[in-house]
């Protein structure tokens, strides 16, 4: 029972910090004053709530999802309280709490996801990243700025964590081929990636949200100062600015502001054989060796040499020609050339004595097979022979294995005991209940796995997503269609964009599985949860009683001072809580500030809804959250970098909007 208590508060949820509590005391002495100064009772309950908003988004108490969740019940339960609270009628109108759920944002939103999605299905971005590996070639000055314009003109049709995911293992590709560390190149990716949601109205959740926004706002205003909605190209220009911006400055200035790191997860300098040692406590190691001119190796076939040098070849390139790895490419009579590369796996007190037997040259880290070997696509594998296989009483020589089925053995365990290369072990007939241990593609195994022949143990590995480049076409004309609708028809984006979606899974494209799962649901319960609040902030006259507070200590100000000072206040925001929320509750105030100094509202609320992508300082953006990891990034890394573009980026802004607009 003690082990079991134990256990138990083991995995019980942590308290709260010490810095959540103070911060708890100080915004509940906050809630108090404003219900101290504001007009009326309702601006106060309201005033409350947004206070508590914003606790819970900046410090993490929950999820930011459960947050907004739990924010939008509050709402509906003041119509129960309100005699309680004071209050003729409940903040928001149950009949109206749930709207968000079926808004044109969500929907949107919902749409983008699913039709980002099944482009990603085709193919589509293996042949962007193999064109960038042709055009870029190894030099940091052309690699960067054709991976991050190529991420940001996705991104402005796709949610810009969704296009940074896909360009991950691209970029780390790009750093085993070019060797350039991955830390200078994912910075670049995952800043134009943020950029270029700017580029369209529908490239962000909060421009997205942005026109729905405006309607609520304009049920309050009089009928002249109602504002018109945002067409899908209005930020265009300002938002090809900001991305050819970001790309200069990490040209020009990159070398100093980005960091040179090495990380566990960077594919660059990767050793495939770490989990053999690891797992089996066997010390091998993979390397490259080049077969130098005058060698005594040339002419040798492999099986010649493996035995009798014990080690194993897994790959071989000849000079000029392509990879040779996996099954169907390496047979045990393939001939050794001079200037071939083998890769090869063995022990390395065993390595040691073959390059100076034969006179190889061994390269530092992996560089012809980087790709095809790398962890995520080749590795160690344990497979048993099971008493109904057809290879029981047949060697790995007899079955060609390393060339028929792609499986290069490493060893062989039976009756407790574990056989290597050395010990003759393809020569030795399966016995039911073998476990092999080779060296092979993920692929290879996943497609083994329904070969009654192994009964494949190792589980854990990355799968290859069975991609269908064959819908090619269908996703290509479906998004044609989406994107035609919105340009040149009144329907609701909502609907132009769900008619895409929709047509990406009638015709295959996507199963309905597969665009359920596409969907960030944490996205769609954040959105959908935060527009009762704004509907309540707007209608109480929360928002117009801040902006005349507002406007009382700076009011005397230029336009374009203020306007300043609003993207200035939504870029912090979007720093301490989701750029969703900082809109949700900036943009209403915009919009009565801008009608006070008597400037376009609808220029002001964009301004909120831009400015609300400006997050570079640190790391809370979930792309900025992404590539951190990977590249083996610190905080300071992204305020050194970040930090300027920063600026950068409310210069550029401001200045491109009074020019536009």
């Amino acid at each position: 029972m003690i082990a079991l208590a134990d256990e138990e508060q083991k995995h019980a949820p942590a308290g709260p910090s010490k810095k959540q509590v103070i911060a708890a005391v100080l915004f509940t002495i906050l809630a108090l004053y404003l219900a101290w100064v504001v007009p009326t009772i309702q601006i106060a309950w309201v005033s409350a709530i947004l206070v508590l908003t914003i606790y819970l988004f900046a410090f993490e108490v929950v999820e930011v999802d459960v947050a907004a969740v739990s924010i939008m019940v509050l709402l509906g339960l003041t119509s129960l309280f309100a005699p309680l609270m004071g209050l003729e009628q409940g903040l928001v109108d149950t009949k109206h709490l749930f709207d968000g759920f079926g808004s044109n944002a969500v929907m949107s939103i919902v749409a983008v996801m699913i039709i980002g999605a099944g482009l990603d299905k085709t193919g589509l971005m293996s042949k962007v990243a193999a064109f960038i590996l042709k055009m870029g070639g190894t030099s940091e000055s052309r690699i960067i700025p054709i991976i991050s314009s190529t991420v940001a003109i996705i991104s402005s049709f796709m949610q810009n964590v969704g296009a940074a995911a896909l360009f991950l293992p691209v970029v780390a590709r790009i750093s085993a081929r070019s060797g350039l560390p991955m830390s200078r190149l994912l910075m670049p990716m995952g800043f134009c990636a943020i950029l270029g949601g700017t580029i369209t109205m529908v490239g962000s959740s909060p421009l997205i949200l942005l026109n729905d926004l405006i309607l609520t706002s304009n049920q309050a205003l009089p009928v002249e100062q109602q504002m018109d909605t945002w067409s899908l190209f209005s930020v265009t220009p300002i938002g090809l600015v900001l991305v050819a911006a970001g790309i200069i400055y990490f040209v020009v200035a990159g070398r100093f502001v980005l960091p040179t790191t090495k990380s566990e997860s960077s594919t660059s300098g990767s050793d495939p054989m770490q989990y053999f040692r690891d797992v089996y406590k066997v010390d091998y190691s993979m390397s490259e060796l080049v077969v130098s001119e005058g060698s005594s190796l040339v002419g040798h076939k492999l099986n010649d040499i493996e035995k009798s040098n014990r080690i194993r070849v897994i790959a071989s390139k000849r000079l000029g020609g392509d990879s040779r790895v996996g099954a169907g490419s390496l047979a045990r009579d393939t001939e050794i050339e001079e200037g071939m590369v083998l890769g090869v796996v063995a022990d390395p007190n065993d390595l040691k004595t073959f390059v100076e037997k034969y006179d190889l040259k061994k390269r530092e880290s992996l560089r012809s097979f980087s790709d095809s070997l790398s962890p995520n696509k080749a590795g160690i594998a344990e497979i048993v022979i099971p008493p109904s296989s057809n290879l029981i009483g047949k060697s790995a020589c007899d079955l060609w294995m390393r060339k028929k089925y792609g499986l290069a053995m490493i060893g062989l365990h039976r009756d407790g005991k574990t056989m290597r290369e050395g010990d003759d072990i393809r020569s030795i007939p399966f016995q039911a209940g073998d476990t092999l241990v080779v060296h092979t593609h993920w692929a290879v195994l996943e497609r083994i796995e329904s070969d009654r022949n192994f009964v494949v143990v190792t589980t854990e590995y990355p799968r290859a997503e069975k991609l269908r480049p064959e819908k090619l076409a269908w996703a290509s004309f479906f998004f044609a269609i989406a994107l035609l609708l919105v340009l040149f028809t009144d329907l609701r984006l909502s609907v132009s964009l769900l008619t895409g979606a929709i047509g990406m899974i009638i015709s295959r494209v996507l199963t309905i599985d597969e665009a359920y799962e596409a969907v960030s649901w944490k996205t769609v319960f954040l959105l959908a949860s935060l527009i009762p609040l704004g509907l309540a902030v707007e209608t109480s006259g929360t928002a117009k009683w801040i902006a005349d507070q507002v406007l009382s200590v700076m009011g005397n100000q230029p336009v374009w001072v203020i306007q300043a000072a609003i993207a200035v206040l939504a870029t912090f925001f979007t720093l301490v809580m989701s750029n969703v929320g900082a809109t949700v509750l900036l943009v209403p105030l915009a919009v009565n500030i801008a009608i006070g100094i008597g400037a376009s509202p609808a220029i002001f609320a964009l301004t909120v809804a831009l400015a609300t992508s400006n997050s570079f300082l640190i790391p809370t953006h979930q792309v900025n959250a992404l590539i951190m990891g990977p590249a083996g990034y610190r905080v300071s890394d992204f305020m050194r970098a970040g930090g300027i573009m920063t600026v950068l980026f409310l210069v550029i802004m401001l200045t491109m909007m009074n020019v536009v607009f």
